[in-house]
């Protein structure tokens, strides 16, 4: 009798699973593993990220990290799409602000800003990643789809609530947030409060959604 052929299954040259791809026990892990080196790449940078330095953090058996995420590049990939999906969680009530109540948008947009500076390990983590990815392409792809993430929807903000020029505010908007919590967590700026962002918040988009002046009368 002739044995049945064996069948060898195609591995993605970038991700080796040893669960499936789907199922609540495939996400955790890889979740839990995304978690580690988040934590890894704040405190120790990118140089003590290693497979088996996730392994440790996690707390999971030797190997694991490598069965999921086979090549260091892999593992970047994986960090990044979870910290960009724990950022996207943190800033979504940002967005979900009634346009037709433009004065609640500070204070809105101030909490978020507000979470996410609290989060100074994912913040340090999203900073060695930004730099890595400006030598890796495969990370930079994956970095700039996460940043339209972010983008977009303050495009769409913007425009219900006035802006004559969304796509530029959002762009400044963004640029906003990005140099105040680099000034917080990595540069000389202190902490602000609540009430310190929402008021710089709130000067930043007087000029945004300004109404457009009327022209000047002959004589004025």
């Amino acid at each position: 009798m002739t044995p049945p052929p064996v069948t060898t299954p195609v591995v993605s040259p970038y991700y080796a699973c040893s669960e499936p791809a789907v199922g609540s026990g495939a996400v955790k892990r890889s979740e839990t593993v995304a978690d580690a080196a988040i934590t890894l790449l704040a405190e120790r940078g990118m140089r003590g990220l290693t497979h088996r330095a996730v392994d440790e953090a996690a707390g999971l058996p030797p190997g694991s990290t490598s069965n999921l995420a086979r090549t260091r590049a892999a593992l970047l990939e994986l960090t990044l799409s979870r910290l960009s999906e724990l950022e996207m969680r943190a800033l979504a009530p940002a967005y979900e602000i009634d346009p037709s109540r433009p004065e609640d948008m500070p204070a809105r947009i101030a909490e978020a800003l507000h979470v996410q500076l609290m989060d100074r390990r994912r913040t340090l983590a999203r900073y060695e990643l930004a730099l890595e990815a400006t030598r890796r392409p495969e990370l930079r792809e994956i970095y700039d789809r996460a940043g339209r993430r972010f983008r977009d929807p303050s495009v769409a903000l913007l425009a219900a609530a006035g802006s004559r020029d969304p796509a530029r505010h959002a762009r400044q908007l963004v640029a906003f947030g990005e140099g105040l919590m680099f000034d917080a967590i990595a540069g000389a700026g202190a902490m602000p409060t609540r009430d310190e962002l929402a008021e710089a918040v709130r000067d930043l988009l007087a000029g945004m959604l300004r109404p457009p002046q009327a022209p000047a009368g002959p004589g004025s």
